[in-house]
């Protein structure tokens, strides 16, 4: 799956959005962490819907590792991250 930086942003908006709505108590701020409650974030975010999702999307698979800095990230360096993990799928 080849993607440019401009599609993988604007499909891994609309995942955030997705999931951000779900949470009225978290601002757009385009930080990853918006996708889960930040008032009662989760214990383990591997393997929760929003990543989930994203997996799915992206046709990629990521490791905890990776969901904990994506979690801290914005959606810009989310998406440069999803992009590097499909360049090393190929």
């Amino acid at each position: 799956m080849k993607s440019s930086h401009n599609e993988i942003h604007t499909k891994l908006h609309r995942i955030y959005e997705k999931y951000r709505q779900k949470h009225k108590e978290n601002p757009d701020s385009q930080q990853m962490c918006c996708m889960w409650s930040t008032s009662n974030p989760p214990d383990t975010i591997e393997e929760t819907s929003p990543f989930l999702d994203i997996e799915e999307a992206f046709e990629i698979l990521i490791d905890e590792d990776t969901c904990m800095d994506m979690y801290d990230m914005n959606i810009k360096e989310a998406s440069e991250r999803i992009a590097s993990l499909m360049k090393q799928k190929c």
